[in-house]
């Protein structure tokens, strides 16, 4: 019989740390007034959560931002490879 689904299910992570770094995230945690495992669920996930946007999100400067947006606006007109691309594809997938 299938386990039914925990809304907050939960999984375990152990590490060998050195002892120095742990009485500092131990201190860190109480001078928030959290428990270690709480502290480190809060620094991590943020920390993870931010290497993983700065890996999935593109940032442009101003200057690339405006020649993108008037890329999108005023698109070039498709050069010749393109053309024969694009002429493939309709016979090989055809106008849907």
């Amino acid at each position: 019989m299938p386990k039914p689904a925990v809304e907050n299910e939960t999984a375990r992570l152990e590490a060998r740390i050195p002892v120095q770094v742990y009485d500092q995230m131990q201190r860190a945690a109480r001078l928030r007034g959290m428990t270690l495992t709480g502290y480190l669920i809060a620094t991590a996930g943020e920390d993870a959560r931010r290497v993983v946007e700065d890996a999935e999100i593109m940032r442009l400067a101003r200057a690339d931002q405006i020649r993108f947006a008037e890329a999108l606006i005023n698109p070039p007109a498709p050069n010749e490879r393109l053309a024969r691309a694009a002429k493939r594809h309709a016979e090989l997938i055809g106008r849907r």
